[in-house]
């Protein structure tokens, strides 16, 4: 029997800073489905996730928990892994960069490119940003803050040993221009080529000594493994790379496939992480991708904005199947994705329980309603059902397509556009009037046939996508030709085998009771987070802000033109006003509790002007309604000033 091919695939290690949102999960289901589809088409494959766990950002992190760092680490790296298990993802090892075999073969690493001059000693002054542990240069600053993160960086200095990448700059560059698909997609390698590479790269900083929470260097303990050769060298130690003698299972499956990583890092992917395996001496991975983020409608997920969604969340409301196909089908290919309660529970409804779940359910109900759930024949044919049958078989391909460049967002399109012609073969075949008509019954059971076959085809191609709903298909069918090469011809299914019972795979959402009752959870939290904070016994700790900082708000007077509930809250009105500019603007407010729309309409107000629009329940709220809150009460504040002055 002839030996597998191989198939190594790796996520980014998530960082253990904290719990993962749904942005960062999203990783991790793309790259499963990868690997499920890999395995579906018979290869051997290797998938390897994990965490990232050292740095200066953890220890500070620790240190205001008043736990260890290891403590600390500990417990967020099970958050993590709980998070990938719930989400069904299939991985065969789970990496940690504390681990003792990782931090064993880390400092052999940098005790060879030591050795071999590819490391060393000097001194590092800049700017450094500890949330992204990056130094940086005066001219790379964005508006005096960090390129990557927009935080504040800080004067450092400090001794350091360095990587040398101005050494490999010419053969990393004429790699990437020889190897045409190892950064994908072409954006990405653009990006890398002209704006980081042929500048010229600078030495990398690879050791600190300002903190203690790292891999000791072991010929210079004072300094700890700098995160470039500790987190990137994950890739390899998980499979057991060695300096000094690597595994069979590191011969076997390196250099990897491919690495998913989030656009953000692809610089370190595809500079610092080649530039490290040329001086190892070690062959490049064959293929980077960098995949866009998911924003919560067009921001960036933050806890300190208040828009953070997490995994377990959503598979309480919607069951882990739903949430792995809105991630995948809701993504672009390059530009960012987005996700919202009304867009996930929109999904739901339109793909999953109208097309996917109601050809299912009423196929299964008809094969058992008339022909007691045996399948019969499928050989009294017409024109139509070879339409069907191209359908099925075109959609194998397109779906290969789509994975062989990691287009899985269309991939999962292909799947549902053959539910939705199966949809339309039924209508246009009337099976409930062939019923009618005896003479009609082979006739009948060849449609049925047809659209249980098609189903087949289905559930075989959404297994990487939806493994829970695919064998729920199957075991309504009870049906075991499952393997992708029965995907080959139209017409694998066994006639004479009975069905099942129909069973519905999703239940409709009712949308206004569901972001209802998400409203009200959200309200009850945020009021549980507010009664926890301490408060000083006397007074509350206002924080100070310059003149300056004040400045910036633009607080105007404006006249509330309109206002009106917004159905899906029972605590939001949206208000229209005039603020002078000559255009009226649109706010949302949480003020429902205590005001009515008619009350509020003629009055003057002040509002903040130049706040970032957001979305609240899928209405824009282009600034702020200024109120005052005592004891549980709201007031709005009401002016008698013309509209448009300004308030200083």
């Amino acid at each position: 029997m002839a030996e597998k091919e191989k198939f190594y695939i790796t996520t980014a290690i998530a960082y253990t800073s904290r719990k993962p949102h749904i942005g960062n999960s999203y990783e991790i289901v793309l790259t499963d489905a990868i690997a499920r589809y890999k395995r579906l088409q018979g290869k051997d494959v290797f998938f390897l996730t994990g965490t990232d766990e050292h740095g200066q950002k953890i220890e500070e992190y620790a240190k205001a928990a008043g736990v260890t760092p290891k403590a600390y680490v500990d417990k967020v790296a099970g958050e993590i892994r709980a998070i990938c298990d719930l989400l069904g993802t299939s991985y065969d090892k789970f990496i940690r960069t504390t681990d003792d075999y990782h931090e064993r073969v880390i400092q052999k690493i940098f005790k060879k490119l030591y050795e071999q001059d590819d490391i060393y000693k000097s001194e590092y002054e800049g700017l450094y940003c500890t949330p992204c542990e990056s130094f940086w240069t005066d001219s790379q600053l964005v508006d005096g803050k960090c390129p990557d993160c927009g935080g504040e960086v800080k004067p450092a200095k400090e001794e350091a040993y360095f990587l040398r990448l101005s050494k490999y700059q010419k053969q990393l560059e004429a790699f990437i221009e020889e190897n045409e698909d190892f950064i994908y997609p072409e954006l990405r390698k653009k990006e890398m080529l002209n704006n980081f590479i042929k500048p010229g790269l600078q030495d990398l900083c690879v050791s600190r000594t300002s903190f203690k929470w790292g891999i000791p260097v072991d010929f210079d303990p004072k300094h700890v493994v700098y995160v470039w050769i500790d987190a990137l060298s994950n890739y390899i130690t998980a499979i057991g790379y060695d300096p000094d003698g690597s595994s069979d299972m590191y011969k076997r499956y390196w250099p990897a496939d491919v690495h998913i990583i989030g656009k953000d890092i692809v610089r370190f992917h595809t500079i610092y992480w080649p530039i490290m395996l040329m001086a190892l001496g070690e062959p490049l991975p064959k293929q980077v991708f960098g995949h866009p983020w998911l924003l919560f409608g067009e921001d960036k997920m933050s806890k300190s904005k208040g828009n953070v969604i997490y995994a377990d969340d959503l598979v309480n409301l919607l069951g882990v199947d739903a949430v792995r196909y809105y991630l995948l089908a809701e993504m672009p290919y390059t530009s960012d994705g987005s996700i919202s309660y009304e867009t996930i529970i929109e999904r739901f409804n339109s793909d999953l329980a109208n097309t996917f779940g109601n050809l299912v359910n009423r196929t299964i109900a008809m094969q058992n309603k008339y022909f007691d759930g045996v399948i019969q024949s499928g050989n009294v044919t017409e024109p139509i059902d070879d339409e069907l049958k191209q359908f099925a078989l075109d959609t194998v391909k397109r779906v290969e397509e789509c994975f062989s460049t990691y287009r899985i967002a269309d991939a999962v399109e292909a799947v549902l556009n053959l539910a939705k012609r199966s949809n339309k073969y039924i209508d246009e075949t009337m099976p409930w009037a062939l019923a009618k008509d005896e003479d009609k019954k082979a006739r009948l059971g060849t449609v049925l046939y047809n659209l249980l076959e098609a189903i087949r085809f289905i559930a075989v191609l959404l297994s990487p996508f939806m493994p829970t709903t695919s064998e729920k298909i199957f075991a309504q069918m009870n049906c075991d030709i499952r393997d992708y090469e029965s995907l080959g011809t139209f017409g694998a299914l066994k006639e004479g085998v009975k069905v099942g019972t129909a069973e519905a795979l999703f239940q409709r959402i009712d949308t206004e009771k569901m972001l209802a009752d998400i409203a009200a959870k959200q309200e009850a939290a945020a009021k549980a987070e507010a009664a926890a904070k301490p408060k000083d016994e006397e007074e509350e700790k206002v924080e100070e802000i310059s003149i300056d900082d004040f400045f910036k708000s633009d607080l105007r007077v404006a006249e509330i033109l309109e206002c009106e509930k917004i159905e899906k809250s029972n605590k939001l009105l949206k208000l229209q006003l005039d603020d002078g500019s000559g255009t009226t603007r649109q706010i949302v407010s949480g003020i429902a509790k205590w005001y009515k729309p008619e009350d509020l309409i003629g009055k003057k107000a002040i509002i903040v002007t130049n706040l970032k629009p957001v979305k609240l329940c899928g209405e824009i709220s282009q600034g702020m309604l200024l109120s005052g809150e005592k004891d549980g009460e709201v007031a709005v504040t009401f002016v008698d000033l013309p509209v448009g002055a300004k308030i200083c």
